[in-house]
């Protein structure tokens, strides 16, 4: 294995996920494109799934330029049923399997739970929960008849403790806790491994936004900064790898500290 020092922190290639198929929800930007890109590097063949097919495309053609291998496939998590189509697509294109699932695409709205209309609540809830379970419940199998696989959930820290205004994301990061445990105790003797990362602040396309917010926020924890999606990419791309092979149903805090203190 070969550590290369890059300007974002301790970046990590090697080819120890060779011939190893991963499908990465929410892949066109930020934390999940990170992930594709670190999964590639280690010799994954990536399905980049999202809605943006231009996006999607050009973080394929970002993997191919340097020499990795990688596929787009459209995503569109709002029901069950789009959920499995999606499953479906991403074997027929991963020749016959999945070896990895990243359970990345989310929605993280913030705001008073007063405020907070049914349909919100419904989307919330549809991305971050229904469309991890129906996933699992297409692909954990096939996994488990070819003896192996491993699935990566990503979280939150506020699903750890109470936030002003996190009610709704942080419960439906808490229920992916738990489903998490669950499925490390369902899949796992049948060897599929099942763990889960919570990022702390993480500088993306999204959160640029938040400006001093996210500052402010970060600020809270030790390391006194926001994370870079290729940090967390090498924490998903760990538990993803044979690294991890005796860590199931870990729920993994990268969050610069700030759960610790």
């Amino acid at each position: 294995m070969e550590f290369v020092q890059a300007t974002k922190g301790l970046i990590v290639t090697s080819t120890d996920l060779a011939g190893r198929v991963a499908l990465v929800t929410g892949a066109t930007s930020g934390i999940g494109a990170a992930t594709a890109a670190t999964l590639a590097t280690r010799g994954a063949h990536v399905l980049v799934a999202g809605r943006d097919q231009a996006r999607g495309e050009a973080v394929v053609g970002g993997i191919r330029g340097r020499g990795g291998k990688a596929d787009f496939v459209a995503a569109d998590l709002r029901s069950a049923q789009s959920v499995r189509q999606l499953a479906r697509q991403a074997v027929e294109l991963g020749g016959g399997r999945v070896d990895i699932l990243v359970n990345n695409a989310g929605v993280y709205p913030f705001g008073p739970t007063e405020q907070t209309p049914e349909s919100e609540f419904d989307a919330v809830y549809a991305l971050n929960v229904k469309a991890p379970f129906y996933l699992v419940a297409e692909l954990a199998p096939g996994m488990a008849e070819r003896g192996g696989g491993a699935i990566v959930n990503l979280s939150t820290m506020v699903a750890e403790y109470g936030a002003p205004g996190m009610a709704l994301y942080g419960s439906s990061k808490a229920a992916l806790n738990l489903l998490t445990k669950a499925w490390a105790a369902e899949y796992g003797p049948r060897g599929v491994r099942v763990n889960a990362v919570e990022p702390g602040p993480t500088r993306t396309e999204t959160t640029a936004g938040m400006g001093e917010d996210l500052a402010a926020l970060a600020a809270q924890a030790p390391a006194g900064r926001a994370a870079a999606p290729e940090e967390i990419a090498e924490a998903i791309a760990y538990l993803a790898s044979d690294a991890a092979s005796f860590v199931q149903g870990a729920v993994l805090p990268v969050d610069g500290g700030r759960t610790a203190v």
